[in-house]
């Protein structure tokens, strides 16, 4: 394996296991304050159990995801000294905003745990609230400087170094809203949904006969105070999705083209679902095309021009089958979380109220199936939105092969990353389920 590809690899499996961790940690707290207000507003003691259960999950996620941050940050700066020394000064300020809401977050987690019975019911309900928001401004900023990777903007190029540089600029780079919208809301539909999926399938397992009325009790009102935040998000994000593709299409041209195997320039090009991109022989073999649909949903246009990979040097074609392939299970993931929120949704107009049983028994299983899908789905977009920046480290600017660290046999360092981080999420998951699913009567 080449220096540079171990290089990539450890970066890839880090940020595979931060971003779920950063997930949780951005949508749960939410989830929480959503439990505790609910208590607060009916008086019903099953969500202030929920709302302990859930803050401690969040104090869980909070602990490994700063852990997990910091390795990145490290990384950043042990792998690839050269991005560091040319985009330092350019996104050193969302990294610093970031510091900010993560300082904040943790005050605020401290005030939520142990401020029960001790400060106002209403001050920790604002406690909790703060949690959540400065948990998703931690998540917008550092997405902001992703963002400005694939949208490098706030200074000029002279001499092969960043001059002029405007830190505000750089963080209103075109990349920023629909990438910051589209992770947000991913966070959002996934949590929520893999929470709903857990306390689904203990409904659907054990049956309202076989659970006590106080279990029974948690695990319907956990469902609905989870699907209070899962089915919004869920349903909107192909919204969201189809700003973000819009984006790409405008300023990465070659990764659109790579999402949807899209060889040749073509006007009122067709929609590609599956297939298998051929680089060999430049075709995309056995997809269903859509006449036109991609001209119509990249530029709301379907007689649009698409360029094809052919536009494009060989040499700055990012892994086509790679990204292919990603962005595919992503939309299909997508799609189906969003078609049971609409299901999900239905019923609760239907009966109107947010309410499910055992007796929804298709709908709990289709809330088990999902539930992974939101997490598959957010790895599979950041494969689609990493590999297919390449060969660029910064589009356009810098290239990844030119930003990584000269020393040798980093190999090791992966392999023991690695280790590490299977480690770690075998021991989360393990707390996890000790801490937040009860198996016996809630609150013991």
């Amino acid at each position: 394996m080449s220096n540079l590809l171990a290089a990539r690899s450890q970066m890839a499996v880090s940020l595979a296991f931060h971003i779920v961790f950063a997930e949780v940690g951005i949508a749960l707290p939410l989830m929480m304050t959503i439990a505790e207000w609910r208590w607060l507003r009916s008086g019903k003691t099953v969500y202030l159990e929920i709302a302990k259960r859930w803050a401690k999950g969040t104090a869980i996620l909070f602990a490994v995801g700063a852990v997990s941050g910091t390795v990145l940050s490290f990384e950043l700066g042990l792998l690839w000294p050269s991005f560091m020394r040319f985009a330092g000064a350019i996104i050193g300020m969302p990294f610093s905003l970031e510091g900010f809401a993560f300082f904040t977050e943790a005050i605020f987690i401290g005030v939520y745990l142990y401020g029960w019975d001790r400060i106002p019911a209403r001050a920790h309900l604002a406690a909790g609230a703060l949690v959540a928001l400065s948990g998703t401004l931690s998540g917008i900023f550092v997405v902001t400087a992703n963002a400005w990777m694939n949208a490098p903007t706030g200074f000029r190029v002279v001499n092969g170094q960043p001059v002029e540089v405007n830190p505000i600029a750089a963080m209103m780079n075109p990349a920023a809203f629909s990438q910051t919208l589209h992770m947000i809301i991913a966070a959002y539909a996934a949590t929520a949904l893999a929470v709903a999926g857990i306390h689904a399938y203990v409904l659907l397992r054990r049956r309202e006969a076989s659970l006590s009325e106080p279990l029974g009790n948690f695990h319907r009102a956990a469902l609905v105070v989870s699907l209070t935040v899962g089915i919004p998000a869920a349903i909107v994000q192909p919204i969201s999705g189809d700003i973000s593709a819009r984006f790409v299409a405008r300023h990465q041209p070659a990764k659109l083209a790579a999402m949807e195997g899209q060889f040749e320039t073509e006007q009122g090009a067709p929609l590609r679902l599956g297939g298998w991109p051929d680089v060999s022989k430049e075709t995309t073999r056995f997809a269903i095309e859509i006449p036109r649909g991609l001209s119509l949903l990249a530029y709301h246009d379907p007689s649009a021009t698409v360029r094809g990979l052919k536009d494009f040097p060989r040499d700055v074609w990012p892994p086509v089958p790679i990204v292919h392939f990603g962005f595919q299970i992503m939309v299909a993931l997508g799609t189906t979380m969003a078609i049971v929120a609409l299901w999900a949704g239905s019923v609760a107009v239907r009966r109107r109220r947010l309410q499910y049983d055992a007796s929804d028994r298709w709908l709990l299983l289709a809330l088990v199936i999902v539930a992974p899908f939101g997490f598959l789905a957010t790895e599979a977009g950041w494969f689609v939105t990493e590999v297919g920046r390449q060969p660029w480290i910064v589009y356009g600017v810098l290239k990844t092969s030119d930003a990584v660290t000269p020393m040798p046999g980093l190999i090791v360092p992966f392999l023991l990353v690695t280790l590490l981080y299977c480690s770690l999420g075998v021991a989360v998951i393990w707390l996890l389920r000790r801490q937040i699913v009860p198996t016996t009567h809630p609150g013991r």
